[in-house]
């Protein structure tokens, strides 16, 4: 008989952690005829006026905009993520790391928890590392044209989906298994398994709710930019995040070093655990 192997699973926010900037930046604002931050600034406008979701209010507005200037159907959300620049070395960054975990008997998975559209994740050209995409989502008619938002994923509803992940219920409409009780040690992935890579405010919850549970968090930032190296270290030193990187997927760089250390950490953590139970 087959043994099961632990799962690591490697969880990331997208827009400025995978992507530079907002996904929407690159070619979807600009078609609307608006500079990006225009577009922001109005999006915040509007919550503060309504006391709103700034999620629900920016997935409004660009339908609201969309009128007779873009088109809006799913098929066209999966044309726009195809121009979805990466940061260095993303792209070649997964087979790297699952061949690593592979080789200390970990079954490596990857998942996405964005504030962002999932349909245009799912149009990127690494939407197929990933078992599970969960981000802010569209309704669509008959026709397939976007009509309203379906799902829109903030920053405390982020960590909803890291349970969804522990306890492998991936389907959003499944209410029963999120909420079930399960003991840790039946959980698919326990959440010392998890690494959780982000780089904002949104994804502070997330962050904290990993480290707390024994995971690891790691703060990324945009290489050379100042401010952002100097939030992501503040995130340290608030200990919401176990280690800061810059934004860097290459082979044999800092964020590498760091998470193939995890990942033996991972891998050692799991055999003490099965000799343990073995006594």
């Amino acid at each position: 008989m087959k043994v099961k192997r632990p799962i690591v699973a490697f969880i990331y926010d997208f827009d400025g952690t995978l992507s530079p900037g907002n996904m929407q930046e690159y070619n979807y604002i600009p078609n609307l005829g608006i500079q990006p931050k225009q577009f922001w600034d109005d999006v915040r406008a509007k919550a503060r006026e309504n006391q709103a979701d700034e999620i629900i209010v920016y997935m409004l507005e660009m339908l609201e905009r969309a009128r007779n200037k873009v088109q809006i159907r799913k098929t066209d959300f999966n044309s726009y993520g195809k121009e979805v620049g990466f940061f260095n070395g993303v792209e070649e960054w997964f087979s790297r790391i699952n061949k690593y975990a592979r080789k200390f008997e970990l079954t490596p998975e990857h998942y996405i928890i964005s504030s962002g559209i999932k349909e245009m994740i799912a149009g990127t050209a690494i939407a197929r590392e990933f078992k599970e995409i969960f981000a802010s989502s569209f309704i669509y008619e008959q026709h397939g044209i976007a009509i309203s938002p379906g799902l829109a994923i903030n920053y405390t509803t982020k960590t909803q989906f890291l349970f969804r992940i522990n306890k492998g219920a991936m389907d959003i409409t499944d209410s029963k298994t999120i909420n079930d009780f399960k003991e840790d040690n039946e959980r698919p992935i326990p959440f010392k398994n998890m690494i959780f890579l982000g780089d904002g405010d949104t994804d502070i919850p997330c962050m904290k709710l990993v480290k707390a549970q024994g995971g690891h968090s790691i703060a990324v930032y945009q290489p050379r930019k100042k401010a952002k190296k100097a939030k992501a270290t503040q995130l340290l030193s608030d200990r919401r995040v176990n280690y800061v990187a810059p934004a860097d997927y290459s082979e044999g760089g800092t964020l590498e070093t760091y998470v193939r250390a995890v990942i033996e950490k991972v891998a050692a953590d799991c055999k003490i655990e099965k000799l343990t139970k073995a006594l």
